[in-house]
């Protein structure tokens, strides 16, 4: 299963999956239907799913044009969403598994950006490969999505079933926001020193106009903010020892910054 990032809109990132042997694709929040019919021309594959996380438009802004170039294809999403994302005919709950190229991914039920949020998670198939993980808006490089929907609690929970995903883990989340997340990851853990050598790492690696999606997930729980609720460091600078309301003081935070 090869992954390839298309970038989108201002500031989106639109995976495809392509099978080779098989001449298949399936695609992940696509916002924009011209990159993702552009580069399945250019592959001479065929889509066959469209698997998205949340409803919003910038994710699934293109349904309804793959749906009418390629009327076989099934679209797949929460069953929180039901109505609101275009042409969808499978809707996954927690547990669920999905299956492309050989590969088997677990869903996750990820609320708290929106209330029918979720998440596809391809594990490693052997040892010293990645697992990539597919999180739209709930994790960030560096951050987390807005709270639309859901609730501190539920966005605390939602990053646990996530942060316990195993370190190699690629994290391909759905937007280029990295290097401002960094900048006020700085504000709330001045002193974190991996933090301080990775916002050095992404601003050169912007100054280049190189893409910071993926990340890994080892790096996240080392640098995130927004994954390090129980953290010391964080609890002292939201003046609270509850992790819950240490996620909701710093998340409240970012929306002023």
């Amino acid at each position: 299963m090869e992954i390839i990032s298309l970038p989108a809109l201002a500031d989106n990132y639109i995976f495809l999956l392509h099978d080779s042997q098989k001449k298949i694709a399936a695609v992940i929040d696509p916002a924009d239907h011209k990159p993702v019919i552009s580069k399945l021309e250019q592959l001479q594959a065929d889509l066959v799913a469209i698997f998205n996380t949340h409803h919003h438009h910038d994710h699934i802004g293109a349904n309804q044009k793959l749906i009418e170039k390629f009327p076989n294809l099934k679209v797949y999403g929460g069953i929180e969403d039901r109505g609101r994302i275009p042409g969808q005919q499978v809707f996954l709950q927690d547990g669920d598994r999905v299956e492309f190229a050989n590969r088997t991914a677990k869903v996750f039920f990820v609320p708290g950006h929106t209330r029918a949020h979720i998440a596809y998670y391809f594990p490693p198939v052997t040892p010293d490969e990645t697992g990539e993980l597919f999180c739209g808006d709930t994790l960030f490089a560096g951050g987390c999505g807005r709270l639309f929907e859901g609730t501190p609690a539920q966005m605390v929970n939602s990053l646990s079933k996530l942060r316990a995903l195993p370190d190699h883990t690629r994290v391909w989340c759905a937007h280029e926001y990295t290097l401002n997340n960094l900048r006020f990851a700085l504000t709330v853990d001045s002193q974190n020193n991996d933090l301080q050598k990775r916002f050095q790492e992404v601003t050169a690696m912007r100054q280049r106009q190189e893409a910071t999606v993926p990340s890994l997930l080892g790096v996240e729980k080392k640098t995130n903010p927004f994954l390090r609720w129980d953290n010391y460091s964080l609890q002292l600078t939201a003046q609270t020892h509850d992790p819950v309301q240490t996620f909701a003081i710093i998340r409240k935070m970012k929306d002023q910054f």
